[in-house]
């Protein structure tokens, strides 16, 4: 046979493989896929990674065995309807996590609705995009409303490593000098060096922004701590079993996840900005390795959803993961 022939017929294998493998995902996930489709372009390697990463959270939804009304459930949930933003002329639902690039994120709906005033991204102040009348949420409309945009917008989720998010959070409202940061420090920082320091200076107390990130994290999986958004799990606060996302976005494949969702929008011609490489990522297991193992045991627990719906585990950390 010649060559050409052997080629023909390599490429049709390939492309009858790569066809059926298509199919048989989009039937698995016909109710919570990108709207049902499978794009046929450049995107063809990315959908693999989408549909094994709304396949894991379906697996993952399925033991946990809600019984409940999902309409109610959401209905109820004031705190998950806030945190899912709206723009209704592209019939798109964002549900916003801080700390996992939500300020681009606003920034670039605010554009999507007409609400910027530029096409410049990076101008648009983030203490303007974080102000909650520019950007309207499920909380501004009726339950009938509500429910038929569930059914009919796209809905996208961007998630993040637990600790990573953690430690980020941590560093920008503990560790820095923001102005944003004093509230976290007066509010949060305070209670938090009076109960988990031993003799603590009396600037400490009042102050409260000196606070180490094992006292944080001593917070964090104590009874008594109240959990901001910055730092609460993500389930908890855009909870994908009652909630289906049609794609879950990952940070750590921002630029490329980001710019996939957008083109499937409608709005390809905006470019997501690109993230500036931050010290987070790299400095996790410097902080890590201050805290005891029963630390690490008590905040894998808190997090464990997290970690199960969006494939995460502890092998950098402990050399191996926990079930």
């Amino acid at each position: 046979m010649h060559k050409s022939g052997i080629l023909r017929m390599c490429l049709l294998f390939l492309f009858v493989f790569c066809s059926s493998t298509l199919v048989f995902y989009k039937q698995k996930l016909n109710t919570n896929s990108i709207d049902g489709k499978i794009y046929l372009h450049k995107w063809i390697p990315e959908q693999f990674v989408y549909i094994n990463r709304q396949e894991n959270i379906n697996k993952f939804c399925k033991k946990m065995q809600n019984t409940s009304s999902i309409a109610t459930s959401i209905l109820a949930n004031k705190d998950l309807l806030e945190h899912i933003l709206v723009d209704s002329k592209h019939k798109t639902l964002y549900c916003y996590v801080p700390k996992v690039a939500c300020t681009n994120w606003k920034r670039v709906m605010m554009i999507m609705i007409g609400m910027a005033g530029t096409s410049d991204i990076l101008s648009i102040p983030s203490t303007v995009v974080h102000q909650q009348h520019y950007i309207p949420s499920l909380l501004n409309f009726t339950d009938m409303e509500v429910l038929e945009m569930l059914q009919t917008h796209t809905k996208f989720i961007f998630v993040r490593h637990p600790f990573e998010r953690l430690l980020s959070a941590y560093k920008n409202k503990f560790e820095q000098r923001y102005n944003s940061s004093k509230y976290f420090q007066s509010r949060f920082g305070r209670k938090i060096v009076k109960t988990f320091r031993t003799n603590p200076s009396y600037r400490s107390l009042m102050n409260g922004d000196d606070v180490t990130f094992s006292e944080f994290v001593a917070y964090v999986t104590s009874k008594n701590s109240v959990f901001n958004e910055h730092w609460m799990p993500i389930d908890k606060l855009c909870n994908p079993c009652l909630v289906k996302y049609d794609f879950i976005g990952k940070y750590e494949t921002l630029n490329r996840d980001a710019q996939y969702i957008l083109d499937h929008i409608g709005v390809g011609d905006i470019s997501f900005p690109r993230i500036r490489p931050t010290n987070t990522s790299n400095h996790l297991s410097k902080y890590i390795s201050h805290l005891s193992y029963s630390s690490i045991i008590s905040l894998y627990k808190i997090y464990y959803n997290d970690f199960k719906l969006f494939q995460y585990s502890l092998q950098s950390f402990l050399g191996y993961d926990l079930e």
